[in-house]
């Protein structure tokens, strides 16, 4: 038997999907996240490695709290799993529990494949959810991958990226609880999961065959015929976005829209935005928060909302299409590029409704003996 506050860490063998032995979550986290441009040219900070692991740490003892049993998580080379095995080395201190924690079995290149082959195995050992530190891009790569899968696994995100429109702000230590509660079964999915929209691009290439990808914030078409440097941050190359959500209190790309016609994220259908070329063509000007720090002018022709399941074709010949801030897809003329907003295509933890229905119920309260902490 494990003794209290100890950790069992070692590589992670896969169970039977769907299948897990004892509660467990899966933890995605990007050491590399908020490092594209954006940070230089907006003067914005970046969280340490030392950051990121005390965050992690949090998650894993108030979801151990809260019933999770077992955690894997994604190894890499940024440094988290290192700092990681070397405080669970320290004998416990006594005050924190912690589930037994394995690494997945990869090997880490530092690439987004880290993030997909990870979810890929997440998926296979049938964990209860997912929690995803990262920004729009780390939480838009596990999305996808479940997608794909036809996989209904929840994730419950943690903002540590650059622009970070879809994880909510939100101490870890209530989040790591929220997904203690579901994962464990005392709060039911009913209550404790969120459905969410996403932006699906298609790409029709008659010589090729089609390319499909999806934005779980924003996709945004940009006159640029390259990649490039992927992160999106200059206005003038802009030629339509089309958002899942659009918040005005966002940062990012998504602001645009947000502050034109605000969409939920429940709310039914999206918003599709055409910028204009010029000034003299713009039905008006729009000051947004395209970056931390950086509010610049964007020129709007028009607006309109998106409905589910009504694909929306796009009026550029060629260019770039930026998925929640980056540049991910290139068409060439000939090439026909479709958005389509899907709703109840993902879901994600309800931190706030599971803290809720946990003070409804009194399911934190414990009537034995109070323990005497030294």
């Amino acid at each position: 038997m494990q003794e209290p506050g100890s950790v069992r860490m070692h590589a992670a063998p896969v169970t039977t999907r769907h299948d897990p032995p004892e509660p467990t979550i899966g933890i995605v986290a990007n050491p590399v996240s908020a490092r594209d441009i954006r940070r230089i040219v907006a003067n914005a900070g970046n969280l340490q490695i030392t950051d990121r692991v005390n965050i992690v740490l949090r998650v894993l003892s108030s979801a151990a709290a809260c019933g999770v049993k077992r955690a894997l998580v994604m190894p890499d080379r940024g440094g988290i799993r290192a700092l990681l095995e070397r405080h669970f080395k320290r004998p416990p201190d006594g005050g924190s529990v912690y589930p037994a924690i394995d690494f997945l079995e990869m090997e880490p290149t530092s690439t987004v494949d880290d993030t997909f082959h990870a979810t890929r195995l997440l998926e296979r050992a049938g964990v209860a959810a997912i929690v995803v530190l990262g920004g729009d891009g780390t939480h838009r790569a596990v999305v996808r991958e479940l997608v794909e899968r036809g996989c209904r696994i929840p994730i419950a995100g943690l903002s540590t990226g650059t622009n970070n429109a879809f994880p909510e702000m939100r101490e870890p230590t209530i989040t790591g609880m929220a997904v203690g509660l579901y994962a464990s079964g005392r709060v039911a999915a009913a209550q404790a999961l969120a459905p969410n929209k996403l932006v699906e691009v298609h790409i029709a290439d008659p010589a090729r065959g089609g390319r499909r990808d999806v934005a779980i914030v924003d996709a945004v078409v940009t006159h640029d015929r390259s990649v490039g440097a992927r992160a999106l941050w200059k206005t003038s190359s802009l030629d339509a976005a089309y958002l899942a959500f659009a918040d005005p209190q966002a940062i990012g790309l998504s602001a645009i829209g947000g502050l034109l016609q605000p969409v939920g994220r429940r709310d039914p259908g999206g918003l599709a935005v055409q910028m204009a070329h010029d000034e003299r063509h713009a039905l008006l000007a729009l000051d947004a928060p395209i970056a931390p720090g950086m509010v610049r002018p964007v020129p709007i022709a028009s607006w309109q909302r998106m409905v589910a399941d009504e694909p929306l074709a796009i009026a550029a010949s060629a260019g770039t299409v930026a998925l929640d801030g980056e540049r991910e897809l290139a068409f060439e003329p000939g090439q026909a590029v479709r958005m389509t907003l899907r709703e109840n295509a993902f879901l994600t933890v309800d931190v706030a409704r599971c803290m809720t229905v946990a003070a409804e119920q009194g399911l934190l309260r414990n009537t034995g003996p109070r323990p005497t902490l030294s």
